[in-house]
């Protein structure tokens, strides 16, 4: 026991585990730079981007890393690179990391739900803002146990450095067992400070974890010192909220090219405040929107029915660009979403500017929420990251709207412990949030149990009947269309079939495509 602690002890060895935590600096954060890097390119939409990348993962996790540092030692000095053993040692720990940590990267991106890809567009983020503030986040939640792993994995692999005449504690354990002959006493106690490091990266690892978990320290000490709730406004007075700052449209149309509607408003209506014009888009050889046509006023509520893949979701889809055109033009608040004035298709970073700008509001039928902020944050995220409102004020017009919504209890909880139609309602008030002038509805109420249906089919209901806000909702509730409708559009097969006031088509339809869904849905109903 004596020589154990001894050897434990001896700084000799404790310098070579000196040069095995320089490796693995060296081997974990130049990895960890040059895996993102990678992990980028592999994500890239370019092909020979993705290619590059797939080649030089395929060549280092093909190769041993011994040949690896051999090579990084011996013949970069031919090419008048030479480096000390310990640098050479952790760039070629750092190479060859970097494939394995460009794959945890990439598959931690792709597993945050495209849904709430979707939802951080439609609330006006930029690409950059997106992956900030909603996909990286999350991905780094997820990638930290591998992380942690990877770290482990390359303290191990640093030993094989000693081939290369790096004095780290695999071979200093290695000469002094040659020199003293106690074998076991030396290599027990090297075991024992791998081990002691392996316990230290677990540790980090498990902080880590804590730290970004939103069920664990968000509700303790100091963390939740951070997120506490706002003092709310005295009973009656006028809540203080910034008006959202106005956006200047990026390639704006000279004056002689906007489009303007000739006809005459309906009584009761406003301008147009949606034009959709020719509307195709298709998906492979599938062609789901074949020329639709629509216009929606301001202030009017109308209801997209028909059988599943009748292209009513692609169409609220197009209005605010979350899926492309083939063909045609919408123009939403006279701002053409998505495209300049000439009709080219303008970068991401510009559209979300011009969503802000046309005020665009959505609601999706799988609510896609951002799963790592609680309910009052997801509704305050638009204001506080898209519009700049301070985060009190923000918070302040948050808990307005959960009011509004019946939310207000739940505030503090994070989405994942509400039921479907209490997620649903945060998502309407999401929407609500940055004073849309139109909001579109997904199938609001097909992914709830019947049971939850009513309590979102109420606040809707709510909305359209007092707000004046111009509404697009797809459904196939048709008691509800008919409740909340001022006009009903039919589609089927990707074209517009009838439309007209809710009453006409729902209890005098023309077209027999019409009659035949209003009488299989109003049996369903029954």
């Amino acid at each position: 026991m004596a020589d154990f602690l001894h050897y434990l002890t001896l700084p000799y060895l404790l310098q070579g585990m000196a040069f095995t935590l320089q490796l693995l600096g060296w081997g974990f954060a130049g990895g960890l730079l040059l895996g993102c890097v990678l992990a980028a390119m592999l994500l890239s939409r370019h092909r020979g981007v993705r290619a590059v990348a797939r080649a030089y993962t395929t060549l280092y996790r093909g190769t041993p890393l011994i040949l690896q540092l051999v090579f990084v030692f011996t013949v970069l000095p031919h090419a008048g690179l030479v480096l000390a053993p310990v640098v050479a040692g952790g760039v070629a720990l750092a190479m060859n990391e970097a494939t394995f940590f460009a794959e945890i990267i990439r598959s931690a991106v792709r597993e945050v739900p495209a849904g709430q890809r979707a939802a951080g567009r439609a609330v006006g983020l930029t690409p950059v803002q997106l992956l900030r503030r909603v996909v990286g986040p999350q991905a780094f939640r997820a990638m930290v146990p591998a992380l942690g792993n990877e770290a482990v994995a390359t303290m191990k692999n640093s030993a094989l450095a000693s081939v290369i005449a790096v004095p780290e504690l695999t071979l200093r354990t290695q000469q002094l067992a040659s020199a003293t002959f106690d074998y076991f006493e030396i290599y027990f106690a090297t075991a024992v400070m791998y081990l002691l490091l392996t316990a230290a990266l677990t540790g980090v690892q498990l902080l880590v974890e804590a730290l970004v978990d939103p069920d664990g320290v968000r509700r303790r000490g100091w963390f939740a010192a951070l997120r506490r709730r706002p003092v709310p406004p005295a009973p009656g007075a006028a809540v203080p909220v910034s008006a959202p700052a106005p956006v200047a449209a990026p390639d704006a149309p000279p004056a002689e090219h906007r489009r303007t509607q000739a006809d005459p408003p309906p009584r009761g209506f406003g301008e147009a405040m949606v034009e959709a014009r020719g509307l195709r888009r298709s998906y492979g050889d599938t062609e789901v929107l074949r020329g639709i046509d629509l216009m929606v006023r301001e202030g009017e509520v109308v209801a997209l029915l028909g059988p599943s893949g009748s292209g009513k979701s692609t169409l609220l889809r197009t209005l605010n660009h979350l899926d492309g055109l083939d063909g045609g033009s919408v123009l939403v608040g006279g701002t053409s979403v998505g495209y300049d004035w000439q009709g080219r298709e303008l970068p991401e970073r510009k559209v979300a500017r011009q969503r802000v700008e046309a005020g665009v509001g959505m609601v999706f039928q799988s609510f896609d929420l951002f799963e790592h902020l609680t309910v009052r944050e997801n509704v305050a995220a638009p204001l506080r990251w898209v519009q700049g409102v301070p985060r009190d004020e923000a918070f302040a017009r948050a808990d307005e709207l959960l009011a509004q919504v019946g939310m207000e209890h739940r505030a503090d909880a994070l989405p994942r412990h509400l039921s479907g139609g209490q997620q649903q309602r945060v998502g309407i008030a999401r929407a609500l949030a940055p004073r849309p002038r139109v909001l579109l509805l997904d199938e609001p109420t097909s992914a709830l149990d019947p049971e939850k249906v009513a309590e979102v089919l109420r606040v809707i209901r709510d909305l359209a009947r007092g707000s004046g806000l111009t509404m697009v909702i797809a459904t196939h509730q048709l008691r509800f269309a008919r409740e909340v409708a001022d006009r009903v559009v039919f589609m089927a097969g990707g074209v517009v079939v009838e439309e007209g006031p809710a009453d006409d088509v729902l209890l005098r339809p023309r077209h027999a495509t019409t009659r035949a869904f209003v009488g299989a849905m109003d049996t369903a109903e029954v």
